[in-house]
């Protein structure tokens, strides 16, 4: 068996993580490398289908796909504490610095003081900054510049842009993975990969509730890699496993092919379980169906151990008044008060189109951020595109959002 994984970084250190990655037989690296970290999450995105895991070459790239809504397959990122650190103290030595007047960033205070008592270096005149979600490389510049200032002896930085602008002003270094540290976050992969395999077999089985036959359904079904067999006059049985629901659905967000088929008859209700045993995910279909059918004609339901339930879509209109703003809340990930200040801003610009910059504003939290709350409820149907507004800056035009929330 071989798997391929993604490697994603800057364009010095991907050749020399995925080469180290390629000495584990049964594993190819495909190198994907970028020019600054924001570039992450495009790479990720356009390259989703391609690869069966992500292996990242530090923290803040991961980070940055993570918080995009991006890793639906297995991710590690390379750790740069430990070996990684304690090489580059030994380097940093050798070049006559002093590594207990220091400046690093991205790794915690606690790791430092860790590696460093190993070699039983003092730590107290080391200046740390923990990474952190929001922290730019800006940020990271600037944190550098006033420990320089308050008598650091060198900057070390884990981040490839950060390092670019320092290293015409002071004494830099720039933090590459250990051989050992690589290694260490392959194994872990290695597993996180074997545990999705098996979780991925898991069964799914579906009941499908449709009003005029089975017209469209086989095609549909295909489409999951599964199967489909009556079950009872009007319903019909669905068997698939996890990986391919989970794929088909965006990750338990969305049903688009209950959209076609509310195009071919005028009732489907769909009704989705998950189980370790044929009779359990059996028992949860039959539970998320007759939560289909009291949701409305047009609706699919996922139903997990635990007793959760996921509404995956319901194209049945009701009046504003009578949106049940909880089904929404568990359909799209957001809490209700979140919809309820999303409902407020469309109130506020009526048909107007808003960008992601907007919402965050009307919202106050980070433009990422209301970036997965617009794509969350695109899929919900809550949200449609209307085009594109020029950033203002060097970034990606902003997409423009009508709320129909």
């Amino acid at each position: 068996m071989t798997i391929e994984i993604g490697v994603v970084g800057p364009h010095d250190l991907v050749d020399d993580v995925a080469a180290t990655c390629e000495e584990q037989p049964g594993v190819t690296a495909r190198r994907l490398h970028y020019d600054h970290e924001s570039q992450a999450p495009a790479i990720v995105e356009a390259h989703a289908g391609q690869v069966e895991a992500w292996l990242f070459t530090g923290v803040v790239p991961y980070t940055l796909a993570r918080e995009a809504s991006l890793l639906h397959r297995p991710a590690v990122f390379v750790d740069y504490t430990g070996a990684t650190l304690l090489q580059a103290a030994v380097r940093l030595l050798r070049d006559g610095r002093d590594v207990t007047r220091m400046s690093i960033d991205t790794v915690t205070g606690a790791d430092v003081a860790g590696t460093f008592g190993e070699a039983d270096l003092p730590v107290d005149r080391v200046r740390s900054l923990p990474y952190r979600s929001g922290l730019s490389s800006d940020h990271v510049v600037a944190f550098h510049r006033r420990q320089r200032k308050a008598g650091a002896d060198v900057a070390v930085t884990c981040i490839s842009s950060v390092y670019e602008v320092l290293r015409h002003e002071m004494p830099a270094f720039r933090l590459a993975p250990s051989n050992h540290s690589v290694r260490a976050a392959l194994r872990q992969l290695l597993l996180h990969v074997g545990s999705q395999a098996q979780e991925d077999a898991q069964i799914a089985l579906g009941l499908a509730n449709l009003s005029d036959g089975e017209d469209g359904l086989l095609k549909e079904v295909a489409g999951l890699g599964g199967t489909v067999a009556r079950f009872a006059p009007d319903t019909y049985l669905i068997v698939t496993t996890r990986g391919p629901l989970q794929d088909a659905t965006g990750g338990f967000t969305a049903l688009p092919m209950l959209r076609r088929l509310a195009d071919r008859h005028e009732t489907v209700q769909i009704g989705f379980g998950l189980g370790r045993s044929a009779a359990e995910a059996e028992n949860l279909a039959r539970r998320a169906l007759s939560r289909a059918r009291r949701v409305g004609p047009t609706t699919a339901v996922l139903s997990l151990r635990g007793e959760t339930d996921i509404v995956l879509e319901s194209t049945t209109p009701a009046p504003p008044a009578e949106v049940n703003l909880a089904v929404i809340a568990q359909r799209v990930g957001l809490s209700v008060p979140t919809l309820l200040r999303l409902r407020e801003v469309r109130t506020t610009v009526g048909d107007e189109p808003l960008t992601s910059r907007e919402v965050a504003e009307q919202l106050r939290v980070q433009q990422r951020t209301a970036r997965r709350m617009l794509h969350r409820l695109e899929l919900a149907g809550l949200a449609e595109r209307t085009g594109n507004l020029a950033s203002g800056t060097s970034g990606r035009p902003l997409t423009l959002y009508r709320l129909t929330l």
